[in-house]
C-alpha cells in the first residue's frame, strides 16, 4: 500500500524541505526532519496528525524481528506462569481432597470401632438375659403361686370369720 501524506505549505523554514536522501515522502521517525506534531502510531500502522490537524496514512509494517521474539518470549513466560499457577491450584485441590479422604477414613474407623463395641455389648446383654431366663421363669412361677396363696388366704379368712360368727351365735344360746 502506498503511503500518502498531506504536508503543510512551506514557509521557507528548514523543517519543510524534503530530505534529499529519502525523497519527497514522509520522513522516518526519529530522523529529525519530520514535522514537530507528527506521532508514530504503535504497531507501525494507522494514522498520524501533524501540526495543522491533517491526518496522514502510513503503510502498515510488521514489527521488527527482535520485537516479535521478545513478545513471544514474554508471552511464553506469562503463559508458563499462568499454567504453573493453574497446576499449583490443581495440586492443592488434590492435596485437600487427599486430606479430606484421610480424615473421613479415620472417622469411619472410629465409627466402626463404636459399632463393634455396641455389637459386642449387645451380645453380652443377650447372653446375660439368656442366663437369667430360668430365674425369670422361676420368679414368674413364684408370682403365680403367691397369687394363688393369697386367694386361698382370703378364702380362709372369710371362712374363719363365718366360723367365728357361728361360734358366737352358739355360745349365746
Amino acid at each position: 500500500m502506498a503511503e500518502v501524506e498531506a504536508r503543510p505549505l512551506s514557509d521557507g523554514g528548514p523543517d519543510t524541505d524534503p530530505d534529499p536522501d529519502t525523497g519527497p515522502g514522509p520522513a522516518p521517525a526519529g530522523n529529525g526532519h519530520g514535522d514537530a506534531g507528527e506521532q508514530e502510531v504503535a504497531g507501525g500502522g494507522g494514522k498520524r496528525t501533524d501540526d495543522f490537524g491533517v491526518e496522514t496514512a502510513e503503510e502498515a509494517t510488521e514489527p521488527s524481528e527482535p520485537d516479535i521474539n521478545e513478545l513471544c518470549k514474554e508471552m511464553f513466560t506469562k503463559m508458563s506462569i499462568y499454567l504453573q499457577g493453574e497446576l499449583t491450584a490443581t495440586c492443592e485441590d488434590y492435596k485437600l481432597l487427599e486430606n479430606m479422604n484421610k480424615v473421613t477414613g479415620l472417622k469411619y474407623l472410629e465409627m466402626k470401632e463404636i459399632a463393634v463395641n455396641i455389637n459386642r455389648n449387645l451380645k453380652d446383654l443377650n447372653q446375660k438375659y439368656a442366663s437369667l431366663q430360668p430365674y425369670l421363669d422361676q420368679i414368674g412361677q413364684i408370682e403365680e403361686q403367691v397369687a394363688a396363696l393369697e386367694q386361698a388366704a382370703y378364702r380362709l379368712d372369710a371362712y374363719s370369720k363365718k366360723l367365728e360368727a357361728k361360734f358366737k351365735k352358739l355360745e349365746k344360746r
